[in-house]
């Protein structure tokens, strides 16, 4: 589990880099989705169906056992009473080993290393070589730098239609099973013809790709650096404006601080003004006693 974990991040890892490098230097990344691949190949179809027919033959086998196990529990319950001990006891062993078996019976089909987990490996291990194979050539022939599996344990959180060579590898597939049921030499030059011109259509689609990525290329630079440019211009107007505000606060503090200042002024004269007028009140009162 843990290393299944590493494997995640470490695959992640490699997403968010390739993205990063992906914008600088136009690196390609493609997907195929396994699922989607295996259920449009016919071979395998027909297989999954054989398998799934012996599945459903061996749940069909293993009912028909627990429904024995479950009549012999209800036997034994109903004539308990009419038994000896060591009779009952009998009958619960075999109850035990009948379990027993089918235990072992539903491990062998359906188990990790059971029929079930070995059948479906070997009916999908050949399809996964020529997948391989045809991605090997699909990225070869189209630049590719990366190709993820969309339904492996990678997780892809978001995934554009126009990255996924699934189709791609379909038709490949095709190509070769076409070509295994060819007989006659007319068939098999009438199959290189249309493989060539498929290839020569390809390339003639990967070279407008390429036109393509190198013209959103140029517009995501020119995105850039118009973003740039405005960022600069709206850099300046903010240190303009912030140069602004700040004469501004400080004209309103100096103002701010010389009313203080006449107001501290005024009322230091009014208090000088009221120490002095009872003193000329009582120089009045000597004056009038003489």
């Amino acid at each position: 589990m843990k290393t299944k974990v590493l494997l995640i991040f470490a695959s992640l890892g490699w997403l968010f880099f390739a993205h990063a490098v992906h914008a600088q230097k136009g690196i390609r990344i493609g997907y195929i989705d396994m699922d989607y691949i295996l259920e449009n190949v016919p071979e395998y179809n027909e297989a999954s169906a054989d398998l799934e027919s012996k599945v459903q033959k061996w749940k069909v086998e293993i009912e028909a056992e627990l429904k024995e196990v479950e009549e012999m529990r209800k036997d034994l319950n109903n004539e308990r009473v009419l038994l000896t001990k060591e009779l009952i006891e009998e009958r619960e062993e075999d109850i035990f080993f009948k379990e027993k078996e089918i235990l072992e019976y539903q491990q062998k089909r359906f188990g990790p290393n059971g029929d079930l987990f070995i059948q479906k490996k070997r009916l999908v291990q050949p399809i996964q070589d020529q997948v391989f194979v045809a991605v090997q050539e699909i990225a070869k022939n189209k630049k590719y730098d990366f190709v993820f599996d969309k339904s492996a344990d990678l997780v892809m959180l978001y995934s554009a239609d126009r990255y996924d060579i699934s189709d791609q590898v379909l038709l490949r597939l095709n190509r070769a099973s076409k070509r295994k049921q060819l007989n006659t030499k007319k068939e098999k030059k009438a199959l290189e013809r249309d493989e060539k011109r498929n290839a020569e259509q390809e390339r003639e689609v990967t070279d407008r790709e390429k036109a393509s990525q190198e013209r959103l290329s140029e517009r995501e630079r020119l995105l850039a650096e118009r973003k740039a440019e405005r960022d600069s211009i709206r850099a300046v107007k903010k240190k303009e404006f912030e140069e602004r505000r700040a004469k501004l606060l400080e004209l309103q503090k100096r103002k701010k601080d010389s009313l203080n200042a006449l107001r501290a002024k005024k009322e230091q004269l009014k208090d000088k003004d009221n120490q002095e007028t009872p003193s000329n009140s009582e120089e009045s009162e000597g004056n009038n006693n003489n």
